[in-house]
């Protein structure tokens, strides 16, 4: 069972500078995760899950590397296309970045609405009714069609998703408002005071015809007149203009990765019992073997332990180093990390191809 009519916009063109140095050498959809997979590759699952006939990428970034990854591990999927965005005549062509190097640079956009727009010929071309935007940097497994069917179902011109979450931690998010029958009344970014637990999961169904025309007319204020964001402009407008915007309830595991901190932290929340996302589910595209949880020492294992390390409620991605009498709590090892001989690192993040030679204890900054 697919989804046909409906249409993949993958965003994965952020800077992702509030990840520090975990992007100072890479782009963010591509940081490791969970010891399995990258961050970009749990948006492509569902994509393949669901039945998604095509997922358009929407990069900006470091796009070289981040290519080759899609080519590498998903550009085969079964019933799921990649498009390439304005690449796509360029590597269908026989001419990708293994051949010419690097991708051609163009120019920056503002914001994810900018992102739309750049790619208008791609997203908005015959065969498709309904645009599904995916952000490249969220962790969580899930089926759209349901999703799609309650959306087509309502007429809505745009069905988001929305979590509960703890109220201090929605100032995070964008806060949904809602009736008794989810109709959305507001839909704040990051707001100061919070009203409601509600938060947008920032993947959402737009109908092609509704959002076309909202982005036309908000790219007719100008440059300085709006602010180039789905969450800031495009949903607000569709709500202010008393368009159909609907709720959709998320249940199960959602995280936003967006900072150090989370990225630690939810890492660390998938070695709970029961786990939020089992081992076996994760995607993968890491080399190795798959990662194990080994329940004695509560932690996620992407490399063989020496005798003598000392491993409890981490996660160790394939190619780091633990030495004999290393000690490691609470802590993300990245691929090509090492921990030496007697050094204890906690509640930290070792960052890829690191050599911990002194004890480090908190987050990497």
């Amino acid at each position: 069972m697919s989804l046909p009519g409906v249409r993949g916009a993958l965003l994965a063109g952020g800077l992702g500078a509030r990840m520090g140095p975990l992007t100072a050498g890479t782009c963010k959809p591509l940081v490791p995760y969970a010891a399995s997979c990258r961050l970009i590759d749990f948006s492509l699952a569902n994509a393949v899950r669901s039945g998604l006939p095509e997922v358009v990428l929407l990069s900006l970034h470091r796009e070289t590397e981040l290519v080759r990854h899609l080519l590498t591990h998903w550009d085969r999927s079964p019933g799921t296309r990649l498009h390439f965005g304005p690449h796509e005549r360029l590597l269908r062509g026989g001419r990708g970045p293994d051949r010419r190097g690097t991708l051609p640079e163009r120019p920056a956009e503002r914001g994810t609405a900018d992102a739309l727009l750049a790619s208008a010929e791609h997203l908005f071309a015959p065969g498709a009714d309904d645009l599904l935007v995916q952000h490249a940097d969220h962790v969580y497994l899930f089926d759209y069609r349901p999703m799609a069917a309650a959306h087509r179902a309502s007429g809505a011109h745009c069905t988001i998703g929305v979590q509960r979450v703890e109220r201090r931690y929605v100032k995070l998010f964008g806060m949904v408002e809602v009736d008794r029958e989810l109709r959305v009344r507001a839909l704040v970014e990051k707001p100061r005071e919070p009203t409601s637990d509600l938060v947008f999961t920032a993947f959402c169904l737009f109908r092609i015809d509704a959002l076309r025309q909202v982005l036309g007319e908000l790219a007719a204020r100008g440059e300085d007149g709006w602010q180039h964001d789905i969450s800031r402009d495009v949903l607000p407008e569709m709500i202010a203009q008393g368009r159909p915007v609907r709720a959709y309830p998320v249940g199960g595991y959602w995280a936003d990765i967006g900072t150090v901190e989370r990225y630690h932290a939810e890492q660390l929340k998938l070695l709970e019992r029961p786990h939020p996302i089992p081992p076996e589910a994760l995607p993968r595209s890491l080399p190795g073997a798959p990662p194990r949880f080994v329940p004695e020492r509560a932690s996620l294992l992407g490399v063989d332990l020496p005798a003598g390390a000392r491993v409890e409620r981490s996660v160790l991605h394939p190619g780091c180093r633990i030495e004999p009498g290393a000690r490691v709590q609470r802590t993300v090892v990245l691929p090509g990390a090492t921990v030496a001989r007697g050094v204890t690192a906690r509640d930290t993040v070792v960052l890829a191809g690191e050599h911990l030679t002194a004890d480090r204890t908190g987050l990497t900054a």
